[in-house]
């Protein structure tokens, strides 16, 4: 197996077993995106079994009594020298150091944001609670309950009665 080869291979199976699907399929929301995901990860799954497959076979070893047989020794003596001569240069990862530093800072971004995410859901739970308990009251409840509960309102009010604004 060439170096190349390998390292891709390797990285694609460590990739696999880091992922987990079943906790991402569990934040899905919609049906068309619980379709989307399902065909992300069987193209995941074809592409890294193709890689692991490919990748993880030595070549054949070249049988070339069997070409001087039909070609001739000095033809196929210097097709073997050529062969041999071949260098495959070694993978030098020179793009991951490039972008390390942006992919970790996008991770700090990502976790922040999940925070004011989070933040921003618990807000809006509490205040779909208190819409709920109002609708609840709404009918039996009186405008001084109200205004009680939203100062600012009644402050409004107040202000528009006392300035003689009648709203026409």
């Amino acid at each position: 197996m060439s170096g190349v080869g390998k390292k891709v291979a390797d990285v694609a199976f460590k990739a696999s077993k880091s992922i987990d699907w079943d906790g991402m399929a569990k934040m899905i929301v919609t049906d068309e995106a619980r379709k989307e995901f399902s065909s992300l990860r069987r193209a995941f799954e074809e592409v890294n079994s193709t890689l692991q497959t490919k990748f993880s076979q030595e070549p054949e070893p070249i049988d070339w009594e069997y070409y001087r047989k039909g070609l001739g020794s000095r033809i196929v003596d210097s097709y073997k020298e050529y062969y041999e001569s071949v260098e495959i240069p070694k993978f030098v990862d020179k793009t991951t150091p490039e972008y390390k530093p942006k992919f970790d800072a996008l991770l700090v971004e990502l976790k922040e944001a999940e925070q004011k995410s989070l933040k921003e859901s618990e807000r809006l739970e509490k205040e779909i609670a208190d819409v709920q308990e109002l609708k609840k009251k709404l009918s039996t409840m009186t405008a001084d309950e109200y205004f009680e509960k939203h100062p600012e309102l009644k402050q409004k009010f107040d202000d528009e009665i006392r300035n003689d604004y009648w709203g026409y």
